[in-house]
């Protein structure tokens, strides 16, 4: 996926409201920008920090600026806008980089599946069977450490998911959790038990249901980012 126009570097000023971040910008000014991410941003924020972020003329919107980027205290490269996610995965299994769901004739968005009235990310249609598939975005890196983790916050909605996942799967129908590790110099990913133990039992749960875990990074910069490898999932019993 490219960032177009190319996205524009600032400092951090602060988030607040959780939705909002102010930036300095190169010349000085300071651009108030939408923070799309409903998480913790845990490891992610420092005041002054480099971000970089991208602009949009549309009348309709309230701010015209989105921070996307972030140099976290550890050195590395965040996409902290979460609704990136779902389009970078996208773009993978179209290109083929998930070898895992190769060969589906159809993908579609937001489909409604369970018990709970979710909605699957992508549902994904082989000869056999449908592929029911959830992204999650990962951001939550340790200093000293290249194992990332999820949740960077309670997410009830997340083990919602999980509990669904494992529904289908024990119903005989493939599920599938991706992880979208948006954050650099990543190896791993685990659950974070430490955040939301509840979260990583549903983990534990839905993979001895027979759903399928899988983590994948991606490269970034101001120009371009992209799922371009397979990661390790551990585990964390």
């Amino acid at each position: 996926m490219q960032f177009d126009p190319k996205l524009e570097e600032g400092r951090l000023i602060k988030r607040y409201k959780r939705f909002f971040a102010d930036i300095e910008c190169a010349d000085g000014s300071v651009v108030t920008a939408h923070c799309a991410n409903t998480g913790s941003m845990k490891h992610c924020m420092a005041e002054g920090a480099r971000v970089w972020f991208s602009r949009n003329n549309d009348p309709k919107r309230k701010l015209k600026a989105t921070w996307e980027l972030v140099e976290t205290p550890h050195g590395r490269i965040a996409c902290i806008n979460t609704g990136r996610a779902n389009r970078l995965v996208e773009e993978a299994l179209h290109a083929g980089v998930i070898t895992e769901l190769a060969g589906f004739t159809m993908l579609r968005r937001e489909v409604k599946y369970g018990a709970e009235n979710s909605r699957a990310d992508f549902c994904l249609m082989f000869a056999e069977q449908p592929v029911y598939v959830e992204v999650k975005s990962v951001t939550l890196g340790f200093p000293d450490s290249d194992v990332a983790a999820f949740p960077d916050a309670v997410t009830a909605r997340g083990t919602k998911h999980l509990r669904e996942l494992a529904a289908l799967a024990r119903s005989g129908q493939r599920a599938v959790l991706i992880y979208c590790v948006n954050l650099t110099g990543i190896s791993a990913v685990r659950a974070a038990k430490e955040i939301d133990p509840d979260y990583a039992a549903a983990l534990s749960e839905a993979k001895a249901a027979g759903v399928e875990v899988l983590a994948y990074g991606t490269s970034m910069d101001a120009m371009v980012i992209q799922v371009t490898h397979p990661l390790l999932v551990q585990s964390h019993e």
